[in-house]
């Protein structure tokens, strides 16, 4: 159930001094065996000196290994901040006896703090001395920020594994969220492959989840792949290996938004017959994202209303979603409360930490689902205190 599951990938999480109390704040994941991979990252223009070195590697050199530190995400930090992400990847390459170009580096934390470099690379060099299959667990531990609890996942083919671990509770939201995630696998993959396998799974987990509508400047997930298990390639074993990479990204983002910070509840949207996949996946992130269904979440208050309110606003292309208000049915946890555009009194509970939202607009084809969590008064508290 970790970013070692699979069979000749190795890591460690070590307390290298960025955060108190002894945590661990450094993490590094390495293959054994040669690896290809691909990289996604985030959409915000304001892109943190790790990513835009990520991506550097990535277009040059295949990847072989990770280093992950939390406390400082060294973005909106300058040249400084790029040659401290390269200085990273250098001593890691020294280390392990590869390129620099072929070690990927993220970061998370405060942003526009420098990174303290020289206590990243003494936790660089004590973590490679640690590199072993048991230290998936710490490793895990080591890439937390506000996160409350680990999170790992991993999932077993015909004779191969797919195990990732990522880190995420606030600032969640497409395209990805102030989330990390490393996955790997001993599927094997050629130069190139990796990313039409990993971009779908994003696409449907990471890209699908909200917690608070915030893109971070340091977002990325990553995906190794070393083909240790030996496994031969066949259209079907492809298939297998893109329905396990999807369940464990799936399985990651699931976890993430459950420790959504502050979070009491966690809801499930469903859109369907809506005109295009499209326009679903439009409205069920407005619906997602709006601070009055969210915190009607919160108070354990069916008002689907606001729900209503919500989806009739989408944005598409320009514009607004296709929606006729009396086609419109709304079922929360199995509760018809909208049927055709008419209220029908009924209304749920909703006293568990759970919720099912579904929204049918009788137009067409197209659905989509979105994970997303109430609006507390905990989470103001602790983005009020986050760097205090």
């Amino acid at each position: 159930m970790s970013v070692t599951a699979a069979e000749g990938f190795v890591a460690a999480g070590v307390h290298c001094g960025i955060r108190k109390q002894g945590r661990r704040d450094l993490a590094l994941v390495r293959s054994l065996e040669p690896a290809t991979g691909a990289g996604m990252f985030t959409a915000n223009r304001v892109q943190a000196a790790p990513v835009v070195v990520s991506r550097e590697h990535l277009g040059a050199a295949q990847p072989q290994a990770v280093v992950v530190n939390s406390g400082v995400a060294n973005a909106a930090t300058g040249a400084r901040g790029i040659a401290d992400a390269r200085a990273t990847a250098a001593a890691a390459g020294q280390l392990l006896g590869v390129s620099p170009r072929e070690v990927l580096v993220l970061s998370t934390g405060v942003i526009g703090a420098p990174l303290p470099l020289a206590r990243v690379l003494d936790g660089v060099r004590t973590a490679a001395l640690q590199l072993s299959r048991s230290g998936g667990g710490p490793a895990a531990e080591a890439i937390l920020t506000t996160d409350t609890r680990v999170k790992e996942a991993a999932a077993r083919g015909s004779g191969f594994t797919v195990g990732g671990m990522a880190k995420g509770s606030g600032m969640i939201h497409p395209n990805l969220a102030t989330m990390l995630a490393v996955v790997t696998t001993d599927y094997a993959l050629g130069p190139g492959e990796a990313l039409p396998f990993l971009r779908p799974a994003v696409e449907s987990s990471f890209n699908a989840i909200s917690v608070d509508g915030e893109c971070s400047t340091n977002d990325a997930v990553l995906l190794l792949a070393n083909g240790a298990s030996g496994v031969e390639r066949t259209p079907a074993a492809d298939e297998e290996f893109s329905l396990c990479l999807r369940a464990v990204c799936a399985d990651l983002a699931r976890q993430i938004v459950a420790d959504g910070e502050g979070a009491t509840v966690l809801a499930e949207i469903a859109v369907r017959g809506a005109a295009s996949d499209s326009e679903a996946r439009a409205i069920a992130e407005r619906i997602a994202t709006s601070p009055l269904v969210k915190t009607a979440l919160h108070g354990h208050d069916a008002n689907w209303g606001r729900i209503a309110s919500a989806a009739g606003s989408a944005r598409f292309d320009g514009g607004y979603a296709q929606l006729d208000p009396d086609l419109l049915t709304i079922v929360i946890d199995g509760v018809s409360v909208l049927l055709s555009g008419r209220a029908t009194g009924d209304e749920p509970s909703l006293e568990n930490g759970s919720c099912a939202i579904e929204v049918d607009l009788a137009l067409g084809d197209g659905e989509a689902t979105y994970l997303t969590t109430d609006l507390s008064s905990e989470y103001v508290r602790i983005n009020a205190e986050y760097r205090s």
